[in-house]
């Protein structure tokens, strides 16, 4: 193993890894002499979600250069280490197990897609390692073995959809991803539609590897709808986006989404004239103008220089993750994997870049803030925040406390 820097990783195999304490100048010399604990990570820095997994692996290791640059845990070092899946599924399960039988880690961080998800919780579920699954989703999975950091649907598409439809009209055309997520998440674009009196003309599902959006722009411009809702994934399906601007549509029909932008990758990837005016709703945007924020992003920029990565959602949640975890070790005292969950489920919370992020003990969900946003010159404006929003539709499908055994995902 190596020590970790901003620019130091080892290749090994077909998967990368990377591990090793990261620097920690503050840790005291009984911490730095004390046997490190270790933290896993799975999170794809290759293959067709690189542009979501790349920052989520710089934050996880900035969220650990934190947590041993204020002392470690228990009095001991964090060491980091990470594999690359390289988007492939049959590595999620393989690295997974690796993960918790050959680097015995305390807790793994990782996993993108719904897919991967269900790859990795029944592995570490079975082996009894910690669970934490910092993504958006589409909801449901009931197992408290896991905590799911990320957003769900009915935290952001019903507060997208509700502004969308109150600003622009009623009549919204849904692009989605060909995959358990899209589907699912397309599902409740039409439940939020239709519950404001709305109409969703038509849904059309991509599979990750597409990327000509041309016919499907023409029955768009032939449909005439209020505002296009994209739930497309992945760098091919950024095609969408270049192609939406050159047929000159972006300035026409509101386009806005709760994957775009996720993680951070695609906006800097993308021209402005490509992206500027889509409207977002996420758990963070750089936009935020709070101290906690601001600060965050200055200790952030100063760590990976020019190396830094746009900011979002993604990778926010993903630095969140960790501290919340970090918090349930300080509070249970100990790595010790039930009393770690137990401590979690006190409703431990953490002041993070986003806001305030509270465990649900019920469901491992989080209680959140959400932002409506719009972007320009690479730029997220904040148009309006709701504030801690509950994951309800899990709440009602899920109750931990009166059934800790459950394991399972309800299609939300």
């Amino acid at each position: 193993m190596t020590h970790l820097t901003r620019r130091n990783f080892v290749k090994t195999g077909a998967t990368a890894l990377v591990s090793g304490m990261v620097s920690a100048p503050f840790l005291s010399s009984r911490a730095k002499a004390a046997e490190p604990i270790t933290v896993g990570g799975i999170h794809d820095t290759s293959g067709i979600l690189d542009i979501l997994g790349k920052p989520m692996a710089q934050l996880a290791r900035f969220a650990v250069h934190e947590i041993n640059q204020a002392g470690g845990l228990l009095g001991r070092p964090l060491e980091l280490v990470e594999y690359d899946p390289q988007s492939n599924m049959q590595l999620y399960g393989q690295l997974a197990q690796k993960l918790a039988l050959q680097d015995r880690v305390s807790v793994v961080h990782g996993g993108i897609t719904s897919s991967s998800r269900e790859v990795i919780r029944p592995v570490l579920r079975r082996f009894e390692t910690l669970y934490f699954y910092n993504t958006l989703y589409e909801g449901g999975v009931c197992d408290r073995n896991q905590f799911a950091i990320g957003t769900m649907p009915d935290q952001t598409v019903a507060n997208l959809m509700r502004y969308v439809m109150k600003t622009h009209g009623k009549r919204v055309y849904v692009l989605a991803a060909d995959y358990n997520f899209g589907q699912i998440s397309a599902n409740w674009v039409k439940k939020y539609v239709t519950e404001n009196g709305g109409e969703v003309i038509e849904t059309e599902y991509f599979p990750l590897d597409f990327g000509n959006f041309g016919p499907t722009i023409s029955k768009i411009q032939a449909s005439k709808p209020d505002a296009v809702i994209s739930i497309l994934v992945g760098a091919t399906h950024l095609g969408f986006y270049r192609q939406w601007a050159a047929a000159e549509m972006l300035s026409r029909i509101p386009l806005a989404s709760t994957t775009f932008g996720a993680g951070g990758v695609d906006i800097k990837q993308l021209e402005t004239r490509e992206t500027d005016g889509i409207i977002n709703a996420a758990t963070y945007v750089s936009g935020i103008q709070s101290k906690a924020n601001q600060d965050f992003l200055t200790r952030l920029n100063a760590f990976y220089g020019d190396d830094a990565p746009f900011m979002s959602e993604l990778p926010c949640t993903t630095y969140e993750g960790m501290m919340l975890w970090a918090k349930g070790v300080e509070a249970a005292g100990s790595l010790d994997r039930m009393k770690v969950i137990e401590a979690l489920e006190s409703g431990l919370s953490f002041e993070g870049p986003s806001g305030r992020v509270s465990i649900d003990p019920a469901t491992h969900h989080t209680i959140r803030d959400v932002h409506i946003s719009e972007l320009s010159d690479r730029k997220w404006t904040v148009l309006e925040t709701t504030q801690q929003v509950p994951p309800t539709a899990t709440q009602e499908v899920c109750d931990l406390s009166a059934d800790p055994d459950a394991n399972f995902q309800h299609k939300l």
